[in-house]
């Protein structure tokens, strides 16, 4: 395990000269990756999104493509369509820009909910299906989707269905004035991003996805996070409590997080942390008022406030 251990934190290091002061957002993002699952990241424009997206494709040595979403958008301008090839008298499939190991879907939610539903089956089988062919996506595959919290207009909310598919749901925060500082020294020179290096290839990518697995975790772990998952469909503050596939991400995710953490098996801390970027956006509020505007922040103090309340087991 030492190392893999190794591998991560050269990528997060490698990861850290761009994206300056938030190694936890990288960790996080590298929890999302090592779990095979998509990333949304709610913030305001210009904190790093992008960068990051790009960041982490050219540090595990991964194809990458940046969809901007709008209103006009098509989901064959996703997924691809058949184009009539006149030399051979038959229709050829051209691939769309999902066919990448990373896949930025920028401003997800200004695209229509019927281009928003091109996204499903890809994050959720590895696949896409046109015209009855199945045609498997590359490994590692990811989706990163960003969304600005604070712009509703010509936005289309994301159903649930699709919050669901994301693995986590994080946001990049502004950074400390020292950390501003050095942000700002790096514009005279090059480009950092167009300077990164790849320091894994994404082959290893797939065999540390397999890796996951393989960290412990006992059955009060088990108890403890079923304890938490029940607790959000009990709370009379909560309409829509968390599905088995978020007990499921946040047992995956608690796994991952103790595999970078350098630790062999998963201890409470490991859940707590996590629990509140896993289980967020899985809720649905009773209080109508608050569902009118992003209830992201609003429900992360109720997924804390809940884990203060449950025991943790010793």
């Amino acid at each position: 395990m030492d190392r893999e251990l190794k591998k991560i934190e050269r990528l997060i290091e490698n990861i850290s000269k761009v994206i300056i002061g938030k190694e936890d957002v990288i960790r996080l993002s590298l929890v999302s990756l090592l779990c095979g699952g998509h990333l949304l990241i709610e913030d305001l424009p210009g904190m790093g999104k992008t960068t990051l997206a790009r960041a982490i494709a050219k540090s595990i040595n991964c194809s990458f493509k940046r969809i901007q979403f709008t209103s006009d958008l098509l989901p064959s301008d996703i997924i691809g369509i058949n184009i009539y090839d006149q030399s051979t008298g038959k229709f050829q499939f051209q691939r769309g820009p999902i066919f990448a190991n990373i896949v930025l879907a920028d401003e997800i939610n200004r695209a229509t909910p019927k281009t928003q539903s091109a996204l499903l089956e890809a994050m959720n089988e590895g696949s896409v299906t046109v015209e009855n062919i199945t045609y498997e996506l590359p490994k590692p595959f990811m989706v990163i989707a960003t969304q600005n919290p604070s712009e509703h207009h010509g936005t289309f909310p994301l159903p649930e269905s699709q919050l669901d598919r994301f693995f986590l749901k994080i946001e990049m925060g502004y950074p400390l004035e020292e950390e501003e500082k050095n942000i700002i020294k790096q514009i005279p020179s090059k480009t950092p991003l167009s300077e990164l290096t790849p320091v894994i290839e994404r082959e290893e990518i797939v065999k540390l996805q397999e890796k996951i697995s393989e960290i412990y975790a006992e059955e009060s772990i088990l108890d403890y996070i079923i304890e938490i998952i029940t607790e959000t469909r009990n709370d009379p503050r909560i309409e829509i409590g968390v599905s088995p596939r978020g007990s499921i991400y946040l047992y995956k995710a608690s796994q991952a997080f103790a595999f970078i953490s350098g630790s062999y098996y998963v201890t409470p801390d490991h859940v707590k942390y996590m629990a509140p970027y896993v289980l967020s956006h899985r809720i649905i509020l009773k209080n109508k008022e608050i569902q009118g505007k992003s209830t992201f922040k609003e429900n992360r103090k109720i997924i804390e406030e809940l884990l203060k309340e449950i025991p943790v087991p010793q």
